[in-house]
């Protein structure tokens, strides 16, 4: 399969020329004046380096790279990492590692804690109990009309209680 087959050569990073990609990649790596980059990439003028980064392909093309350069190079080792503070001594660091772990693997979602599952199931459940009520309302068919009281989100009661 070519490179332009697997959708490669179509990222930002790849459609630059060698020395917009090696200013990227120098950049990533952080540390460098435009004064030290100028010369590797092939410019005689530093103030080229910092044109370039305000051009309107830099970016794309930086995000591009330092997201191949994470996943590639640094997943592993933020993984083992994560696996390590599984054992660290501190409890919240533990909890925290495995929050990370379950999310990552997907067990658990970003915005997800066991007692926020449980208040999420006892919302949609009292959701269903209103809609429930607000449909035999509009239906007649509320037999025990005297036993229901509905609480709005200010918490009154409905105008028929009062």
């Amino acid at each position: 399969m070519s490179k332009k087959q697997d959708g490669a050569i179509n990222d930002p990073f790849s459609s630059l020329t060698k020395a917009q990609q090696t200013l990227v990649r120098l950049d990533f790596e952080g540390g460098h004046s435009n004064k030290e980059i100028a010369p590797k990439i092939g410019l005689k003028n530093e103030t080229t380096v910092s044109h370039w980064r305000k051009r309107s392909w830099y970016e794309p093309a930086f995000n591009a790279y330092a997201s191949k350069a994470i996943k590639g190079k640094y997943k592993s080792l933020a993984l083992r990492t994560l696996i390590d503070l599984l054992n660290a001594k501190s409890e919240m660091v533990k909890l925290q590692a495995a929050t990370s772990v379950l999310k990552l693997s997907g067990m658990l979602s970003d915005n997800s804690t066991p007692e926020l599952d449980k208040a999420k199931a006892r919302k949609a459940s009292a959701e269903a109990d209103i809609a429930e009520w607000k449909r035999n309302e509009l239906t007649g068919n509320n037999s025990n009309r005297e036993s229901t009281t509905l609480v709005d989100d200010i918490g009154g009661m409905s105008d028929d209680d009062h």
